[in-house]
């Protein structure tokens, strides 16, 4: 099993479509539905034993939930902050416009 090249936190963008997001969650290999992964064209189907990531994701028209592969992810460098709307659920803003998970409160 490989180690995630990403962080839960971090701003990463897809090396081939135009979106971006943020890390929330990582499987070390895909954890999908095997509908989901057929309907990715068999020509540019990602190997399975590799880190998939959940982004809160988005692009110039909207925000979605995206899960990708870690061979299509790049980091993004830009500094824009993320606009998704549920950014400010699971994360809180540093002053730098880096994002640190929020702690949850067990009781």
């Amino acid at each position: 099993m490989r180690t995630a090249k990403f962080n839960i936190g971090q701003v990463v963008k897809h090396r081939l479509y135009s979106f971006r997001g943020i890390v929330f969650d990582v499987d070390p290999i895909f954890n999908n539905s095997e509908e989901w992964w057929e309907s990715i064209p068999e020509d540019a189907r990602p190997s399975r034993d590799q880190p998939f990531y959940h982004l809160l994701a988005e692009n110039e028209e909207t925000e979605y939930i995206a899960y990708v592969s870690e061979q299509n992810l790049l980091l993004d460098m830009t500094g824009d902050p993320i606009r998704h709307p549920q950014v400010r659920d699971i994360f809180e803003v540093q002053s730098d416009g880096s994002y640190q998970a929020r702690t949850v409160d067990l009781h």
